[in-house]
């Protein structure tokens, strides 16, 4: 355990000895869609996850999912009572009783596109030239921006499932790496994801052949049994992290520029999209 989170469970511990937090507390478990692999996650979200401890004098969980599908077999057991989606999961995740607060900024935009990536210097300039050709999504069918917004660029032009050679790799940086190093002809994910790369030569390696309609940013979603007070300064203290130094610092190690309010609404043309391709969600 590190020094820091040492001394914030020892806050938490002196709280519940003079009665801040309410004896037996259960701890918040938050959960992260796993838009990058597991150790990165872990370092980018613990100090958020140690802030909310500090703040709520309270235990603040982060749940780490290995992959997509892990992920959402803890979602469909309500395991989360904070949790940052991908905008598919959180429509689905509605009939489970999730709702939204939130979403994400990245790069000072509260939007983000799904995209196609080829190599520079492919010979590839058209979507059509994708028939035939092996093409990579990030994360696995349920990933918005690596592909189902990709899926639907292909749709768009004419090619329907089974007409290129679809795998999938673990999540979307590497579905782009796997185009870097000539595994695949075309990669699927979010327009962002370049800039993940850490290497300078790998982002500079791809270009984006077609990119979709810019669309909401991740959300973040609370269980809709949470206590009203307790969802409320929740959303409080993640908005109040754009208004301070420590706040800023907080957003910047989790890959963010900042969060924004959210509301359903803002939401509905990710469910058009969904719904072009996969038909209504359930």
């Amino acid at each position: 355990m590190t020094l820091r989170r040492l001394l914030v469970w020892l806050s938490l511990w002196f709280a519940l000895l003079l009665g801040a937090v309410p004896a037996g507390a259960d701890p918040l478990s938050f959960g992260i869609f796993p838009r990058r692999n597991a150790t990165i996650t872990v370092r980018m979200f613990n100090p958020l996850a140690d802030y909310l401890s500090r703040e709520l004098h309270r235990p603040v969980q982060l749940v780490i999912s290995k992959d997509f599908d892990a992920f959402w077999r803890q979602v469909e057991e309500r395991r989360f009572d904070l949790v940052h989606f991908n905008q598919y999961h959180y429509l689905k995740a509605r009939r489970l009783g999730y709702r939204v607060i939130l979403s994400n900024q990245e790069f000072g935009s509260d939007t983000l596109a799904g995209a196609l990536y080829v190599r520079k210097d492919s010979p590839i300039t058209e979507v059509t030239a994708l028939a035939g050709r092996k093409i990579v999504f990030g994360g696995g069918k349920d990933a918005m921006m690596s592909y189902i917004v990709p899926r639907y660029l292909l749709q768009s032009a004419g090619l329907k499932d089974g007409d290129y050679q679809a795998d999938f790799a673990l999540n979307p940086p590497n579905a782009v790496l796997a185009v870097v190093n000539g595994q695949a002809d075309a990669a699927g994910a979010g327009d962002v994801v370049r800039q993940f790369l850490p290497n300078p030569d790998d982002q500079a390696a791809v270009r984006i052949l077609a990119k979709g309609e810019p669309l909401r940013q991740h959300p973040w979603a609370v269980r809709e049994t949470l206590d009203p007070p307790l969802r409320d300064e929740l959303r409080r203290l993640l908005l109040a992290l754009n208004d301070s130094a420590e706040g800023r610092a907080l957003l910047e190690q989790a890959g963010l520029s900042g969060l924004s309010a959210a509301s359903e609404a803002d939401y509905e043309g990710c469910r058009a999209v969904v719904e072009a391709v996969f038909g209504v969600v359930d």
